[in-house]
């Protein structure tokens, strides 16, 4: 299944469920919130170095990313493509496994 298949699906969930969409009741704190959650089941998965964890926890965190754009009122296709035109042409260098910018 294409990506962009695959995330108008989540946003169809995401609407199924109440999250979003015109009887949406998530905020744009409550899914801060909800990030938040994840990505300490990511530092946990990554900590524990749980691969099948990892995987579902970045799923889960781009899950709540595309549900927060849309509650933003910007597609997370726009946000990806922003955040790519950015670092396209940024140069730098790896720091102890960390990319530090020019």
């Amino acid at each position: 299944m294409k990506t962009d298949e695959k995330i108008y699906l989540v946003r169809e969930w995401g609407r199924s469920k109440g999250i979003i969409g015109s009887d949406g009741k998530a905020t744009e704190q409550s899914q801060l919130a909800k990030l938040m959650e994840e990505v300490q089941e990511l530092q946990d998965a990554i900590e524990t170095n749980d691969q099948p964890e990892k995987v579902d926890a970045i799923g889960d965190c781009t899950v709540v990313l595309i549900l927060l754009a849309d509650i933003i009122g910007v597609p997370f296709e726009d946000c990806l493509d922003s955040a790519y035109d950015v670092i396209k042409g940024r140069t730098g260098k790896m720091v102890d496994g960390t990319f530090v910018k020019d």
